[in-house]
């Protein structure tokens, strides 16, 4: 829809609206074949690891609340508040939090070591969740 929106036919207009037009068709292309769109999330990763936290963490150092049908990981900030994220939030992201009988772990699409930012909820501090997928904790350490 949005190439459709913006195609320089459609709206007789200047320079810019033919710009967006090819920026909008670009990212049709990338987005729609799965090799370039593979390429195209690996570097907005990279790119989202270059980010200032205040500290790197793992799954082993978060806390876990299962509910049966989510599972929250929580980490806790110097201001007394959390940096939190759940498995619904991460499989959004391509990272799938999973429980094998006694252990919990993160899978990543590609079996390679990820990363994400959370941010705590109430002040501006930043951590790094590393993902490995080697590292597993046990299931008895969730809430």
């Amino acid at each position: 829809m949005a190439i459709l929106n913006s195609h320089p036919d459609k709206l007789h207009s200047d320079h810019e609206s033919g710009d967006r037009f090819l920026r909008v068709q670009k990212a049709w292309e990338i987005l729609s074949d799965p090799k370039s769109r593979m390429v195209y999330d690996s570097e907005l990763r990279d790119s989202r690891q270059n980010v200032v936290a205040s500290e790197d963490i793992g799954l082993d150092d978060m806390m876990i609340e299962d509910t049966g049908e989510v599972m929250e990981l929580f980490y806790q900030c110097r201001c007394g508040d959390h940096f939190s994220v759940d498995s619904l939030e991460l499989g959004k992201m391509g990272y799938n939090l999973l429980r094998d009988g006694t252990e919990i772990f993160l899978r990543t699409p590609d079996a390679l070591p990820a990363s994400v930012v959370l941010p705590c909820g109430s002040c501006s501090l930043l951590v790094r969740l590393i993902i490995n997928p080697d590292i597993k904790v046990p299931s008895d350490d969730c809430l």
